[in-house]
């Protein structure tokens, strides 16, 4: 029995050592509930801690920061400690002893505690863990590409290494935590083939983790913005996990999420609606400057305009609190709301100009910018502006750092440019994107006219410039041999310069790469040939191509993209009806999970090809659509509000005039009022000439009407009513419009009433429209879709449409008043003139 008792105790120590020989240490730190204690037990056992201890302390000391709210954290009072230093110099000199999870924990909680990256300690704690990489577990190897993030080494060979680990080890990795850190660190470095591997490990993972976990749906939505690649499954995906957890998310984390999905473009109504209201909800409780700002930020642009007067009210008395970043963070909303809260900008402004020696360079860009939009005004702030922002592009050695420097440099008044900007710009100019050159061309462009010497001839500075943009431009295109990096380079890209120098050079590009055209970038290929006006029929006709053999590959939301270039350009490839009939059958089952406004957009390009599916139009005009498309609308950008109203009213007029069996009513006759009574309507030169002109051909001016509205409100430029011998008749009331000027319209109360006269028998309405080079496309004769539907429309009214095109009348033939009334004469009497 004494034998058995004594095995049984030597097991004890065996099996539970700590409680036969107690740490004492590791216990007292273990009970410690604030960093003071901590290092108490430091200082008290320097010469007792072992690797462990150090570890524990460490690890205690940042949890305790972890645990505050960011505004109450003291990290640099810790880091500051005596005692912190003890275990610095510790954890250096043991690193040796540490197991590969220690080692790693230990360089991720220094790092959160701020050591600096250049340190010994961090230097040491990389360098071994460089040495054991090929050991280490997958959780720790994740953490420690996440320190490698942290010290911005993104593009380090180790980090390479650490990629290729991924690669070979992917199908391992069963902890969506794991996967999406590793791809947040990573994303630098991916090929398309680990992309799409990573892509499809994560949609896995998520569907088995715990749907609590937000932040793994996050890191993977900032892992395709850093790639810029908007996977629309595996977004909405994430979208519904993330909406499961709206009600448990603060204002910077749905602020934060709002910025990932605007930089992908990517819009959905559910979440905007669900954020909008947790928002709302947390507005009590937003009271001191680092939630506050948060929260401004994200509700102020869809608040509406009560609430959005509350936020403002609070944010001037909290305004005199906000730090340099908080400052600029609310400048931008209150530029983005457009908002005329005179008191509140100054006092933003001040606390900017106290702050102005904090700031980076593309911050300082980005608060000139706001403030010059806002038309605050402070002469003097400006002046400082402008001259921080000079010394910064002189030493600016990026080029996206210098092209964003030169933009705003260039809203600034200046009597004249330094030279050392126009040299600082011209040394990376071989280094920029086709975009960075984009909106360098447009930043000379405005220093040309501002210069006082353009008056005499353009100063060779900025010759010898613009003709260095033009050959970089071309080489960029012409050594481009991935179609997907020179569609990204081109997203934004407009402007004269690039229309007149690279458009025709881009295109041969497009087409030299025409066999990279597949299901992935075929909407962003359609939206550029969109966005540029420019028809290519040899383009075209591969989108239609790949669009018809891999529709079911392409994202249903795309379909609207796909098929756009072909409505607004009004082209119709070889297989039309078939590129029509597989979009619609490819988006027709997912009619209910589209963004409102999105269906409509969509909806609107096939009405403008003629193309009206029941099912889709039936949708669209349904009670509970509009409710929820009302809702949306609430929640957008005003720019993108306003083109939504605007399209469903185009569509509304569509449906009525063209498909009447569907019976929609006509609901948009006050919309259309109201937008009458917002502007003027201009009248132009060249419809003044002729206007007097058909005066002339008609027998007098009373038998032509300007600008005259027609039912479902269509603005006719001219309308003249003939006989049935084809005389024109005379207006019996004098015009419902009254020109104040040469230059403007200005409607009468009763002029839709008026203009539908009965006509005699046989006499006939005619539509006289001017087409200027909106309603063709770029560099061509060809009509767009918008000119020909309204053609369409007007013919159903009841007019004879007689379209006028810029290029027939200012052309070489009709420079007499005698051609332009011969050729007027032809175009109303047809045939019967001679």
């Amino acid at each position: 029995m004494f034998r058995l008792r004594c095995v049984n105790s030597c097991l004890r120590r065996l099996l539970h050592g700590g409680t036969v020989n107690p740490d004492h240490v590791l216990e007292q730190l273990r009970v410690c509930s604030v960093e003071d204690r901590v290092f108490d037990v430091v200082g008290k056992n320097k010469a007792k801690l072992t690797v462990k201890h150090v570890d524990c302390a460490v690890e205690m000391l940042w949890q305790f920061q972890k645990e505050k709210p960011q505004l109450l954290r003291t990290v640099e009072l810790t880091r500051s400690h005596p005692q912190f230093l003890t275990l610095r110099v510790l954890a250096e000199n043991k690193i040796a002893l540490m197991d590969d999870c220690m080692l790693v924990d230990m360089l991720y909680n220094f790092l959160r505690l701020n050591v600096d990256h250049h340190d010994s300690l961090v230097q040491q704690l990389v360098s071994e863990a460089w040495r054991r990489i090929e050991r280490f577990p997958m959780s720790s190897l994740s953490k420690f590409a996440i320190c490698l993030s942290d010290q911005q080494l993104q593009h380090s060979s180790l980090m390479g290494h650490i990629t290729s680990i991924v690669d070979q080890k992917l199908s391992s990795i069963d902890d969506a935590r794991i996967l999406t850190a590793f791809m947040i660190s990573i994303s630098s470095l991916v090929s398309p083939r680990l992309r799409d591997a990573l892509i499809s490990r994560a949609d896995h993972l998520l569907d088995s983790m715990d749907p609590s976990h937000y932040n793994n749906p996050r890191r993977v939505v900032q892992f395709l913005r850093h790639l810029r690649y908007s996977h629309r499954p595996l977004l909405e995906k994430c979208n519904q996990i993330i909406l499961s957890n709206i009600p448990r998310l603060d204002a910077e984390n749905i602020g934060m999420i709002m910025g990932l999905y605007q930089s992908l473009q990517f819009n959905n109504c559910d979440f905007r609606l669900a954020v909008k209201q947790r928002l709302t909800e947390l507005i009590d409780s937003s009271t001191e400057p680092f939630s506050f700002t948060k929260l401004f930020v994200a509700l102020a642009p869809m608040a509406s305009p009560e609430i959005r007067e509350g936020l403002e009210n609070t944010a001037l008395l909290l305004a005199d609190e906000l730090n340099a970043q908080q400052a600029l963070a609310v400048a931008e909303a209150l530029e983005e709301i457009q908002s005329r809260n005179l008191s509140l900008m100054s006092k933003i402004a001040a606390v900017i100009q106290r702050n102005l020696h904090a700031y980076k360079p593309v911050e300082v860009a980005r608060i000139t910018q706001a403030l010059l939009l806002l038309q605050y005004q402070s002469p003097e702030l400006f002046s400082k502006l402008r001259n921080i922002l000079v010394n910064l592009l002189q030493c600016s050695v990026f080029p996206y750092e210098v092209t964003m420097l030169t933009r705003v440099l260039s809203m600034l008044p200046s009597p004249r440019l330094e030279d050392s900007v126009i040299s600082r710009v011209d040394a990376v100019v071989t280094q920029c994107s086709l975009g960075d050159l984009n909106t360098i061309s447009f930043t000379i462009a405005k220093w040309v006219r501002n210069d006082p010497s353009y008056r005499h001839n353009t100063p060779s500075k900025y010759v010898r410039l613009l003709q260095k943009l033009n050959r970089c431009g071309h080489e960029r295109l012409q050594t481009a041999d991935r179609l997907d990096f020179v569609l990204e380079e081109l997203r934004f890209i407009s402007g004269e310069w690039f229309d007149e120098m690279l458009l025709e050079e881009t295109m041969v590009t497009l087409q030299r790469m025409m066999d990279q055209i597949n299901w992935t970038n075929v909407p962003d290929l359609a939206l550029f040939l969109t966005r540029t006006n420019h028809l290519c029929p040899p383009l075209m006709e591969r989108i239609t191509s790949v669009a018809i053999e891999d529709i079911d590959k392409i994202h249903h939301s795309a379909t609207y993209a796909t098929l756009l270039p072909f409505s607004v350009l009004n082209y119709d490839p070889v297989r039309a009806d078939e590129l029509y009939d597989v979009c619609i059958r490819r988006f027709t089952p997912h009619i209910s999970s589209f963004d409102p406004h999105l269906l409509v957009l969509l909806a609107y390009t096939l009405a403008v090809a003629d193309c009206f599916p029941e099912e889709l139009v039936r949708e669209i005009f349904s009670i509970d659509f509009l409710g929820k498309l009302d809702a949306q609308l609430e929640t957008l950008p005003d720019a993108l509000n306003m083109r939504t109203r605007l399209r469903l009213m185009e569509l509304n007029r569509a449906v009525c005039l063209e498909c009447p069996e569907f019976q929609v009513p006509w609901f948009h006759e006050r919309y259309c009022q109201q937008l009458q009574k917002k502007g003027n309507v201009s009248v132009s030169p060249v419809q003044q000439q002729i206007h007097k002109m058909l005066g002339d051909v008609l027998d007098g001016i009373n038998c032509v009407r300007l600008a005259v509205v027609t039912p479902y409100f269509y603005t006719v430029d001219f309308e003249c009513i003939l006989d049935k011998n084809l005389q024109p008749l005379p207006y019996s009331e004098q015009s419902a419009l009254q020109i104040l000027d040469k230059e403007k319209v200005h409607w009468g109360t009763s002029l839709v009433e008026n203009i539908r006269d009965e006509l005699p028998p046989g006499a006939q309405r005619v539509a006289v429209d001017f087409l200027d080079s909106k309603s063709f496309c770029k560099q061509s004769h060809h009509m767009k879709g918008e000119a020909l539907m309204r053609k369409r429309h007007l013919e159903i009214l009841g007019y004879r449409v007689v379209q006028i095109p810029h290029f027939e009348w200012n052309s070489m033939e009709l420079s007499t008043l005698d051609a332009w009334k011969k050729y007027l004469k032809k175009k109303i009497y047809g045939e019967l003139f001679p």
